[in-house]
């Protein structure tokens, strides 16, 4: 009878992962397709002035193959460059300068804001230096960037283009994370799966609360990042770029987000470590610091990603073909929505079998995540210490 029951039990969780996934493969905004790219755009008769700041603290090592590209700009307007330099060891202001005065480009201002008051995360305190510093210059649009970002020469006046044309207050793109070390392959590319499915990029340019951004390219309206008080409106904020989507969207502008095609992050990630550590460090401030949603999300990713695996080798384990069956059906569609993913960052269709281990590795930096916060041990950050792990950017 208690055989029996167990059995039962792994078809009826089995069933409920093949439903859920066929619910996330139709009613969740398409999230696992890779084909929103920037929306139809013409350019302008007057190409509209910009000014593009980077926030910068220990960028050294990436700077060189990032700050050149928005040196070497393409664009018909006025645009200039303003890279906060947040306190670096490494001199980061000294290199970007030599690098203005060996490439050339669009005019660069290098600015310090000094340490971050109470209340501040370093990165959004840099911003809110640069945003002053381009003010000055009276820009119709802020582009922010981040340090290991590299654009392709036309990429300012692609998204300028499309926020004119759209009517869009804000357009961004998620850059093309680097997929070279083992660790990256598997890691990387479900980072890009899981952030669409928390928050699909069709349902983002809609009319409802669907607000995201991805920080490494954000255009920014200047007359709407005003109107919402960026940054100081979100200055507390980990994860920073979601939360200037969401001001900017509550405020009554429009927001669009897509997969870059020729925007690049350069930075590496080559470890396990590093992927875990750029995970844990943010995921239980998604989940608000909430234990309830903690326990909904381990359960849910246990459900989705998990189960199905399982199901499979319990089913065959114990010759009950309808837990196989449905916990082989489930798997089938979890790595065919991952297909397009992998596609996208150039790696091979096999590794979508792999998710649920990926899923697995993710449970546990969320898990990690909310250790640490409840340690109260604080986190750092490029040699910044912050006396609250919720207190920690979202930057790489």
């Amino acid at each position: 009878m208690g055989q029996t029951a167990r059995v039962s039990a792994v078809v009826w969780t089995a069933a409920g992962s093949l439903l859920a996934w066929l619910w996330l493969l139709l009613c969740q905004g398409f999230f696992w397709r890779t084909d929103v790219r920037l929306p139809p755009r013409a350019e302008p008769e007057a190409w509209p002035s910009v000014c593009v700041v980077v926030p910068a603290r220990d960028e050294a090592a990436v700077l060189p193959a990032a700050l050149p590209s928005l040196l070497a700009q393409d664009y018909p307007g006025r645009a200039e460059v303003f890279l906060v330099d947040d306190g670096s060891s490494d001199g980061t202001g000294d290199l970007a300068r030599d690098l203005a005065r060996r490439h050339g480009g669009l005019p660069l201002t290098v600015g310090s804001p000094g340490e971050p008051p109470a209340g501040w995360t370093g990165k959004l305190w840099a911003v809110r230096h640069g945003i002053a510093l381009a003010r000055a210059r009276e820009p119709e649009y802020l582009l922010l960037t981040d340090a290991d970002i590299a654009h392709a020469p036309d990429s300012l006046r692609e998204l300028v283009a499309a926020a004119r044309s759209g009517g869009f207050d804000v357009v961004s793109q998620m850059a093309r994370l680097r997929v070279e070390s083992v660790w990256e392959r598997l890691v990387v590319p479900a980072f890009v799966y899981f952030f669409a499915q928390l928050y699909p990029f069709r349902r983002i340019a809609g009319t409802g609360r669907t607000a995201a951004a991805a920080g490494g390219c954000v255009l920014l309206r200047a007359e709407s990042a005003e109107r919402a008080r960026i940054p100081d409106a979100i200055r507390h904020a980990v994860i920073d770029d979601v939360a200037l989507a969401r001001a900017v969207k509550h405020g009554g502008g429009r927001v669009w987000l897509g997969l870059a095609e020729r925007v690049d992050s350069v930075r590496p990630y080559p470890r396990l470590h590093d992927l875990w550590r750029m995970v844990s460090r943010s995921a239980y401030a998604q989940l608000r610091h909430n234990v309830l949603l903690l326990a909904g999300t381990v359960a849910g990713l246990a459900l989705v990603y998990l189960v199905p695996p399982v199901a499979v080798l319990a089913g065959l384990a114990a010759d009950r073909a309808p837990a196989a069956v449905f916990g082989g059906l489930a798997w089938l569609v979890m790595a065919a929505t991952y297909v397009p993913m992998l596609r996208y960052f150039r790696q091979p269709p096999w590794l979508a079998p792999l998710l649920p281990f990926t899923a697995f590795l993710y449970l546990l930096m969320t898990v990690d995540s909310a250790v640490q916060h409840y340690r109260g041990r604080g986190a750092a950050w490029k040699g910044r210490t912050y006396a609250r792990p919720d207190a920690v950017p979202d930057e790489g």
